[in-house]
């Protein structure tokens, strides 16, 4: 690990994920080296269709098994969690931050005065998840308001053929970092893989050993992340590429009075 290069990222880091679990797969051997990590999870975990927690009684029942894993595997690394949806009125559900934008913002600037980061990590503009692409511009927003710099960490995409692709940026900039982890960091991230037993048919798609950053790339988040068919738009969830980033281009209008960029 080329110490230098990461400096920006090992200080004190509020890691800003959509979910519990994301944190892990993005930097859960990064974490450890961090002196002071605070992650922010955006949403609750659990969607409103029937299926994603049908087995654990209640969409409720279920948000709170992701918070208690997500407790228990951050504390295996030193770091504090903060569920951002318990500080917005009727909380976050997940693959909804989109629609939440403002009241979300404004939470997570409040976790930013009192956590005092020097540095945001947050997940990719991919088009992999509606929550990770709305982490990653709200991100960006308090990068120009709080004037902290910001890196990102990709967990997943579909390339223009349709096929999966995870753990790798759809576009390179130059920048980009990697971190292999090996021995007893990796040893700790595999036990943090495994807190997460709600998700563990997920968990098992990613590299453990692997991860991968760089500063946050100057995307167009008027725009959807792709040309192409994304992710969630494969998977026909009730939402597109183009609602998504409608929703960023009008909270940037709403901000900027009027003047979308």
């Amino acid at each position: 690990m080329d110490e230098k290069a990461f400096a920006p990222l090992v200080g004190s880091t509020l890691v800003l994920a959509a979910h519990p679990d994301d944190e892990v797969v993005a930097c859960g051997a990064l974490m450890q080296r961090m002196q002071r990590a605070t992650v922010v999870f955006a949403t609750d975990g659990a969607p409103r269709p029937e299926g994603f927690w049908k087995k654990y009684g209640s969409r409720e029942a279920y948000a709170e098994v992701r918070r208690q894993e997500a407790r228990r595997a951050l504390r295996m690394a030193g770091a504090t969690p903060v569920f951002l949806s318990s500080l917005v009125p009727g909380g976050i559900a997940d693959q909804e931050l989109f629609r939440t934008l403002p009241a979300a913002i404004s939470a997570l600037e409040q976790v930013i005065v009192q956590a005092k980061p020097q540095c945001i990590l947050t997940l990719a503009y991919e088009g992999g998840h509606p929550d990770h692409d709305a982490v990653c511009f709200m991100a960006s927003v308090a990068r120009t308001r709080a004037r902290l710099p910001v890196w990102e960490s990709p967990l997943y995409h579909r390339n223009a053929e349709g096929a999966n692709v995870m753990q790798a940026f759809p576009y390179l900039t130059g920048a980009e970092l990697e971190l292999c982890s090996e021995c007893g960091q990796l040893e700790k991230k595999i036990a943090m893989f495994h807190t997460y037993e709600s998700q563990g048919l997920v968990l098992e798609s990613f590299r453990p050993d692997y991860e991968t950053y760089r500063p946050l790339a100057e995307y167009d988040f008027t725009r959807p992340p792709l040309p192409w068919k994304l992710n969630y738009e494969w998977w026909g969830w009730n939402m597109t590429g183009e609602d998504v980033s409608a929703a960023f281009r009008d909270y940037l209008r709403r901000e900027r009075g009027g003047q979308a960029s």
